[in-house]
């Protein structure tokens, strides 16, 4: 939930099959399939919109979540919309100001000097009493949902994304990537994204440097872990321990469905 300075990373470029690979093995060719399709596959970023909405809103139904906005105690002000999005760290800001740029006048333009001071902090000041109704009826414009998927692909999806390929990870490890940084963020603290990635490095290569992809995975949902428990409000690990080091121990490194996993508790299934 926190703002990301910079992309991460760079995308690997797919490098198309050659004519004669049709003469494979049926497998052989479906393996390569799989493996050149990502989370950015449209199908897996569904699994992975449904696999954060069951631990960020306890509900699959992502698509419900535009309109969602709450302050659930966090020290981060407001958290709202797909992917949280929060009023005190930055990227709330920065999806009005888009919003607003590409729809001048709407319903939420108005908050953007509240939205401006109360960044870093947990203030509500200048934005309630209506700034919660207001945030609802933004969610019913489908420019505000677009503007919702615009920033969360920009600032969350695409630097996981492009980091996980360029780490030679698959689907499975591209998501524990995405979901991380959706919690933590990219900063410079010691539990943001790039140095839980950082931790991760120094116990395990990637499969891009020839290490072992469980290997290194297993790594970094330690260092996940820990990361976690550094911050009260993020304690409870079962997103990872009943969820991705799951699908992890039965080796699904290209997160196939069926998939089920528990959050907080609660279980979930994909077909």
């Amino acid at each position: 939930m926190l703002a990301i300075g910079a992309l991460l990373g760079s995308a690997l470029i797919a490098v198309p099959v050659a004519a004669h690979a049709t003469t494979a093995p049926a497998s052989t060719a479906q393996t390569v399939a799989a493996a050149a399709a990502g989370l950015d596959d449209p199908a897996k970023k569904e699994i992975a919109m449904k696999i954060v909405s069951s631990a960020e809103n306890s509900s699959l139904d992502w698509k419900a979540q535009y309109k969602y906005i709450e302050d659930i105690d966090d020290g981060r002000g407001y958290t709202a919309g797909i992917i949280g999005f929060c009023s005190g760290t930055g990227d709330m800001l920065d999806l009005v100001e888009y919003y607003t740029q590409i729809k001048p006048g709407n319903v939420l333009a108005k908050y953007l000097p509240a939205l401006r001071r109360v960044d870093g902090s947990d203030s509500h000041a200048g934005l309630d009493p209506n700034f919660t109704k207001d945030w609802a009826k933004a969610a019913q414009d489908a420019d505000f949902r677009k503007a919702q998927d615009h920033e969360r692909d920009r600032v969350y999806f695409n630097p996981a994304v492009n980091q996980g390929k360029a780490d030679g990870v698959g689907v499975l490890g591209q998501f524990m990537y995405y979901d991380a940084i959706v919690m933590h963020g990219d900063g410079g603290d010691s539990t943001s994204f790039r140095n839980i990635r950082k931790r991760a490095l120094s116990k395990a290569k990637p499969p891009s440097q020839g290490g072992n992809e469980t290997t290194y995975l297993n790594a970094f949902l330690d260092a996940r872990v820990w990361a976690m428990k550094q911050e009260e409000a993020h304690s409870d690990t079962s997103r990872v321990d009943t969820a991705q080091r799951v699908f992890l121990k039965k080796g699904n490194l290209n997160l196939n469905t069926p998939l089920d996993w528990k959050v907080y508790g609660d279980s979930f299934h994909i077909g």
